[in-house]
């Protein structure tokens, strides 16, 4: 039987690659790019110390507003 703790990990791992996807399609860009923004924002800090129950919102709405609230990431990371 698979425990709490390892379910929500493997929850969690599932949710960040939902957002990375979300993230690529919506901007256009290669996941290796959204690989790397993902993981230099404000919100996967979030979802990694499970802050605000942030990890049970739904993928698509969290890269959207990702992108809407970092978009320096995005200059930084793409160029644009």
């Amino acid at each position: 039987m698979v425990d709490k703790k390892q379910l929500e990990e493997v929850y969690k791992q599932n949710l960040e690659n939902d957002i990375i996807n979300a993230i690529s399609e919506k901007k256009g860009i290669d996941l290796r790019k959204a690989f790397d923004i993902y993981y230099s924002s404000k919100l996967a800090e979030q979802i990694s110390s499970d802050s605000y129950g942030i990890e049970n919102m739904d993928a698509k709405y969290l890269a959207e507003d990702l992108i809407e609230n970092e978009p320096e990431l995005f200059k930084q990371h793409i160029g644009k």
